[in-house]
């Protein structure tokens, strides 16, 4: 007997999947994941959090008319399965590649991602949006936002919360709880409980017991609310969200199929005010190496099924932990050090930090805001913090970097990893912003370091700044260049330097494109152009003298920074015509990120497209000279 086909490969979309009985689900749900973990073997990406909703995924596609019904999902790490369940199997190894599937939810790409996301906290506010889209219009469509309960620690996701119940009636919340220390509830009581809670029989008794109660005198029944409020709460946890408006329902089994399946059909039937759907998963679920990895392979590289093995990454090692190795390394000499992040520490190097000093470590957890204003406190008594943050992460607390850092001159040091293109994860997680964002803040003291050693000695300078804001960049991936003999000797505020003398062309370059400028160079000395080439290291305060120079001694002067229009080169173009010297023949032009929001894809090709590798640099200088070739850049 030939073997049945897989049920996997009799679903293209949700449509089919509704075709099924309720009993196939739960084989479903193994085929599902076992096809997220071979897709992502080959493409690496975010494979936990993914693996620990199939069965939510599945159900909520079974009971929900999706895409009329919205499902909005939190960051997106976790859509995965989602993904291959809305039409998009046939393209799932593409995932995080270039030209490919996104690794996270994106309206372009499907009309079942309602809303894109990649940011933590982002889906209760946008589901009520679109709640309230659906109440405007009239229709009895549903709108399901899943949140993890790190993103339930952002204050974002309160302040939704907070208005939901006030503005529409209908709004279901689902809680996915893979990370607190609640027990999953298990056996048969508890599957009773939790069918019977959020039952029509239930829900009709809790009516009448309150309509009774209403007609007690005043004393008794705040006594019965209080009574009924209590026993229903109290083992089930949802006191806290019951006084936010919401009906609470759980802890569910997240894995227990045919449980969430009638708890969310159950759930539609909510039209008094919004409901809250608590599931306990596990990261990583139905794959032994994530469920025993400490970070339940969160994010991975490509990887052997069958070991779990990852692919190894170069040797060299990477931005970040050269900056972490230098903070250790300066803390141990100044005891006044802290480090802060935001949900984040072995991504920004911290752990390493922490490893070594505990007691000076603070993760907020998702809190950027709640991060940039902590630090200033510990700044404004005389600590020195070092806010690590993303790039694309601390645009969240931009104003408190704003009014409380830079206004009243707090020397927090940011920083700022992540800067720049960078790769899979794309356009939102891009640090694209943080020179322009920046360094328009008055006193603020913005670098860029160009290999390992600058970023090591941007470490040291920040922590000698202490009268007023600092901040640094520095990229995904590996360090260029070995630490030297200067690598913890603090630099000389606004000064850069001059790395090889030309005449002809100069490439004034702010970052890490420190060595693709270095290859243009090369490929203009060799076509007979005589190049300098110099590290601005400061885009603020700027080397006035470095650009007089510059400027007056050649013909073409180009400025380079893996960063947004109205950054660097708009600096030093305001400086340029501010001190007369755009009126004396140079001709100068800025190559910068383009203005357009980046697709993922591998970094090299990335910094191509954007005209930030060496051959495009090398172009620009030509075509200043009327010698390049005039592509057609986005």
């Amino acid at each position: 007997m030939a073997p049945e086909t897989p049920l996997l490969d009799q679903i293209n979309l949700p449509s089919d999947l509704r075709k099924l009985d309720e009993s196939q689900l739960q084989q479903v749900s193994e085929e599902l994941r076992a096809e997220t973990i071979s897709a992502v073997s080959a493409t690496g990406g975010h494979l936990g959090a993914g693996l620990g909703v199939v069965e939510l995924t599945v159900a909520l596609h079974y009971v929900f008319n999706t895409p009329r019904d919205k499902i909005i999902w939190d960051v997106g790490h976790q859509a995965y399965p989602h993904k291959i369940l809305t039409g998009r199997r046939d393209r799932i190894r593409t995932l995080r590649q270039g030209q490919g599937l996104s690794g996270f939810t994106k309206r372009s790409e499907s009309e079942y991602d309602p809303f894109g996301a990649a940011h933590a906290a982002t889906s209760i506010s946008a589901a009520l949006g679109f709640a309230v889209a659906r109440d405007q219009r009239g229709d009895d469509s549903h709108v399901i936002a899943v949140i993890g309960d790190g993103s339930i620690s952002a204050g974002m996701a309160y302040e939704a919360m907070n208005n939901a119940a006030e503005t529409t009636k209908r709004l279901i919340v689902i809680l996915n709880d893979n990370d607190m220390s609640i027990a999953p509830p298990v056996g048969g009581m508890s599957s009773y409980l939790g069918r019977l809670a959020s039952s029509k029989t239930y829900r009709r008794i809790r009516k009448t017991a309150k309509s009774v109660a209403e007609h007690l005198p005043a004393p008794i029944h705040d006594v019965a609310k209080k009574a009924e409020e209590y026993a229903r709460t109290m083992v089930t946890g949802g006191t806290f969200f019951e006084e936010l408006g919401f009906h609470y329902l759980g802890p569910f089994d997240g894995h227990d199929v045919d449980m969430l399946r009638l708890i969310l059909s159950n759930a539609k039937d909510f039209t008094d005010r919004p409901v809250l759907i608590h599931v306990v998963t596990k990261k990583g679920k139905g794959y032994a190496p994530a469920e025993n990895a400490a970070d339940k392979y969160h994010g991975v590289t490509k990887f052997n099924v069958v070991t779990g093995e990852q692919a190894k990454g170069a040797s060299a090692p990477s931005y970040t932990k050269v900056f972490a190795q230098a903070l250790v390394r300066n803390a141990e000499k100044d005891d006044k050090i802290v480090a802060i992040t935001a949900a984040m520490p072995s991504g920004t190097g911290l752990d390493l930090f922490g490893a070594q000093f505990p007691d000076r470590t603070y993760d907020v957890g998702i809190a950027e805001q709640h991060a940039v204003t902590f630090a200033a406190g510990l700044a404004a008594d005389g600590m020195k913090p070092f806010a690590t943050i993303y790039s694309t992460f601390l645009q969240r607390g931009y104003d408190q970097v704003v009014h409380d850092v830079a206004i009243q001159k707090l020397p927090v040091r940011f920083a700022m990893d992540r800067a720049g293109l960078v790769g899979a994860d794309g356009s939102t997680h891009a640090g694209s912003f943080d020179v322009g964002y920046m360094g328009a803040l008055p006193g603020m003291v913005l670098m860029a370091a160009s290999d390992g050693n600058e970023l090591s000695r941007m470490v040291a300078t920040a922590a000698a700044i202490d009268d007023r804001p600092s901040a640094f960049r520095y990229p995904r991936g590996d360090a260029a260049g070995v630490l030297g003999a200067d690598a913890d000797t603090p630099l000389e505020i606004g000064k850069g330097r001059i790395l090889r003398e030309g005449t002809s062309v100069a490439l004034l370059n702010f970052g890490a494109r420190m060595q693709e400028a270095h290859k243009a160079a090369d490929k203009l000395a060799a076509m007979g152009l005589s190049t300098t080439l110099a590290d601005a290291r400061f885009a603020k305060p700027l080397d006035e003298d470095l650009i007089r120079r510059l400027a007056r001694e050649h013909e073409v002067l180009l400025t380079i920074e893996e960063g947004a229009i109205g950054g660097f080169g708009a600096f030093v173009l305001h400086f340029m015509a501010k001190d007369g010297l755009l009126d004396r023949g140079v001709k100068i032009r800025t190559l910068t990120l383009p203005d357009i929001f980046q697709d993922q894809d591998k970094p090299e090709l990335q910094y191509a497209e954007a005209g930030l590798d060496a051959d495009a640099i090398a172009n620009a200088a030509l075509l200043a000279l009327g010698r390049g070739v005039n592509e057609q850049r986005a």
